[in-house]
């Protein structure tokens, strides 16, 4: 879970200035995939691993501005089957377990012993996914807008919660569904976004994106329209991991957190997150001593709400002076 809108509209007095990647990579991960990956900053820096929303929300520009390019090794990468990775838009082999796997090659192909992870929405489910299964390649995480993959969050988000707090939104991702099928709205939007047709895979995207871009947002501003081809890619992307239940078990990740314990983590948490509501990053914190959640007033859920960007850097930005106290 993520969105499109707001990533020009944050004030760069508060970002690191951009760095151009000195290093990009189109790797080979198996069953027809190629994912892309990008490296910025400091190639001797503390590597840190970006894992972006969605799923299928892809990574950008605007994500390496929270790291000091002094400092930090910044990796991006486009998950399966989305922004410059191929074949866009397939759900062929596109697992939370690929994923994982994908992770491990980017980890091996650059050489790199561990990693700081750095994710928020599904990029948060996905980093505590991939942290519980080589809890000895993460040397801590930095999450937002937590999204644990289970079913009482999707019901939420699709089941008419937080449309009782946006009626006329609500209404309008309703809208192209016939109301028999409007009991179960991830699997309407699922038979249609996976159709033959792809004009008709196009028309069903737009909604599906727009329902969630609107909600993100508390003082960032929402956008009415996508590029078709993010679009696609994203709300079928999305839709296919919602459908099969983010393929984890309920309950998994609060289940292995003693996994990661002994790790460093803080979660930057809008208090006003309508997409990803505090209670899922409440749960994952409470009775970790190493975690410090911190809720942030007046705030939703995107990555470029004022105050969640303004606390995300100031965290990276701790940890690197951390880093400069006690070198390794």
């Amino acid at each position: 879970m993520d969105r499109l809108a707001g990533q020009n509209a944050a004030s760069p007095g508060r970002l690191h200035m951009a760095a151009e990647p000195f290093a990009r990579h189109l790797l080979e991960v198996g069953c027809g995939h190629q994912i892309y990956v990008e490296e910025s900053g400091n190639p001797e820096g503390r590597p840190v691993l970006v894992l972006h929303g969605g799923p299928g929300g892809g990574c950008s520009p605007f994500m390496r501005r929270f790291f000091d390019p002094a400092h930090y090794r910044a990796i991006l990468f486009d998950q399966r089957g989305c922004g410059r990775s191929r074949p866009q838009a397939s759900v062929h082999a596109n697992t939370t377990q690929h994923l994982i796997a994908d992770i491990e090659v980017i980890r091996q192909t650059l050489g790199l012993e561990s990693v700081l992870l750095f994710g928020g929405s599904w990029g948060a489910t996905l980093a505590l996914a991939y942290a519980q299964a080589h809890p000895d390649r993460v040397t801590g995480l930095v999450l937002r807008g937590v999204f644990l993959g289970t079913q009482g969050e999707l019901d939420w988000f699709y089941g008419g919660g937080a449309g009782r707090f946006f009626p006329d939104l609500w209404a309008q991702f309703c809208e192209p569904i016939p109301e028999a099928e409007r009991g179960d709205l991830i699997a309407a939007y699922h038979k249609r976004l996976f159709s033959t047709d792809l004009g008709r895979q196009g028309r069903y995207a737009q909604p599906w994106l727009m329902w969630e871009n609107a909600l993100a947002g508390l003082q960032s501003a929402a956008v009415s329209h996508a590029p078709s081809d993010y679009a696609r890619a994203f709300a079928r992307l999305e839709n296919h991991y919602f459908t099969n239940r983010c393929f984890l078990e309920e309950g998994q990740l609060l289940r292995d957190r003693h996994r990661i314990e002994h790790l460093p983590a803080v979660i930057v948490q809008g208090r006003y997150d309508m997409v990803c509501p505090p209670l899922s990053a409440w749960r994952l914190a409470e009775g970790w001593p190493a975690c410090d959640l911190r809720l942030i007033p007046a705030s939703g859920h995107a990555l470029s709400e004022p105050r969640i960007l303004a606390e995300l850097v100031k965290v990276m930005d701790a940890w690197r002076d951390e880093d400069r106290a006690d070198p390794v």
